[in-house]
């Protein structure tokens, strides 16, 4: 199987109201079935199944693009390298590992499509560290998240929240929220001659929505056993700061451990910077050992 399996036509916008339509004509597959045709996939070559893999999670690929759609790009790109890391996720596909299909195939394509977005957002030099990756794809999510946004400019203390929260400078906050204020994509653009049916009407599938779901739930065990196990490697002190910055459903300022611990913010920056590198570190190792990421 190669990237130009024969897939629905997806070549411009206009074309995206077919394509969703189009499918959801695939049938999904449970999950003897799938195994059953991942096998035939890993030990005869059969690229029939391997086209039937692929088939059964496009929707999947469409509603994870979707979550991309305020990066002002078309959706028909991110779709269309959604589905290369699709692609790419069933060739590397083992079903003997235990998981389905979907919860693997997340990370390949989220991962396409991030890398899409990235190469494209380079143009107007977004940065290139782990931090301000990090900004680019959580600025979006953390505004929604602050109860007094109201899709305004942010105010200057919202900006040192944010900043706080991703470790990052309040200039960087504002610089990247100033690079990401474009068009977003509506998913409510009328897309029929009804001048009724919306796109999103189009993803609208009860079925999938629990495939979705269901793939969610296991990736978000796994990870949290991931977790668990991972965060040992810390001691105490890197185990409490990491939990009070990066797992609280609000998270602890800088100022508040700095008087905790009896130490300067910066000091307690530079321990959470390390202890969170170790975490990541570990994490990696163990999925790659699980398969749940890949080699």
């Amino acid at each position: 199987m190669n990237n130009n399996v024969n897939l629905p036509s997806l070549s411009n916008e206009g074309s995206l109201t077919h394509y969703l339509q189009q499918i959801k004509k695939f049938p999904m597959l449970s999950q003897k079935e799938e195994i059953s045709l991942a096998r035939k996939w890993i030990k005869k070559g059969d690229t029939d199944a391997a086209h039937k893999l692929v088939t059964s999670h496009l929707r999947l690929v469409a509603r994870i693009a979707m979550g991309y759609k305020g990066y002002g790009l078309p959706i028909t790109e991110l779709i269309s390298e959604g589905n290369i890391g699709l692609m790419q996720a069933v060739k590397k596909y083992d079903p003997e590992k235990g998981f389905r299909l979907s919860t693997y195939a997340m990370w390949w394509i989220r991962a396409a499509i991030q890398e899409y977005v990235l190469k494209s957002w380079s143009l107007v030099k977004i940065g290139t560290t782990a931090a301000q990756k990090k900004l680019f794809f959580n600025l979006k999510k953390i505004k929604n998240q602050l109860t007094s946004y109201n899709d305004g400019s942010l105010k200057p203390d919202q900006v040192k929240e944010i900043a706080e929260r991703l470790d990052v400078t309040e200039a960087e906050v504002s610089d990247m929220e100033g690079r990401m204020s474009g068009t977003d994509y509506s998913l409510n653009a009328v897309v029929s001659e009804d001048g009724v049916s919306e796109w999103q009407d189009w993803l609208v599938d009860e079925d999938a929505d629990q495939e979705v779901k269901l793939a969610e739930r296991e990736e978000l065990s796994k990870r949290k056993s991931l977790l668990s196990k991972a965060i040992n490697i810390l001691n105490e002190r890197e185990q409490n700061i990491i939990s009070a910055r990066k797992l609280s459903e609000v998270p602890k300022t800088l100022e508040e451990l700095s008087k905790t611990y009896k130490i300067s913010r910066e000091r307690v920056r530079q321990i959470e910077e390390k202890a969170f590198a170790k975490l990541q570190l570990e994490m990696v190792n163990l999925a790659k050992e699980t398969r749940l990421i890949p080699a």
